[in-house]
């Protein structure tokens, strides 16, 4: 009979470990790492860890710059304007009173839901081996770093 060990699993550029895409992006959202689900994924507000404390899987090669805000304008652009145009049908208030409802609300709402959604923006890149979580460089070879052509 052999014994458990407890060594630490690396996921770091193993290419065949399973990747499922709905439990990654729910352990980013979780701020948890999307590999291990143990180890936190943010060191400040929006700033991710360099390496996982947990697995030590590197997570500072994300790029999830530009997708997160505009999934959270997206999404609650729908939500605000939605319901205010409820609430302008039901109830007949003045546009100050609307303003002072609805601008709380909104900021708010989008300080709340960037974080978890930036995880899992890094969670669906980490699942789908995006921008270096496969271990490769998302450069080809023929190019230098700055997209010219070498």
């Amino acid at each position: 009979m052999s014994t458990p060990t407890n060594e630490v699993v690396s996921y770091g550029d193993t290419p065949d470990v399973e990747r499922p895409l709905g439990r990654s992006i729910m352990r980013g959202m979780l701020n948890r790492c999307p590999a291990c689900g143990s180890g936190k994924l943010f060191r400040a507000f929006l700033k991710p860890v360099d390496h996982c404390a947990a697995c030590g899987e590197a997570m500072y090669h994300h790029r999830a710059d530009d997708l997160p805000p505009y999934l959270v304008i997206l999404v609650l652009g729908h939500v605000v304007v939605g319901g205010f145009m409820l609430t302008d049908m039901a109830f007949v208030l003045p546009v100050w009173v609307h303003l002072a409802i609805w601008a709380p609300i909104t900021i708010i709402t989008a300080l709340v839901s960037i974080q978890p959604i930036k995880g899992g923006v890094i969670g669906l890149q980490w699942a789908l081996k995006m921008h270096g979580f496969g271990g490769n460089d998302d450069e080809p070879d023929d190019y230098d770093a700055s997209g010219r052509q070498a």
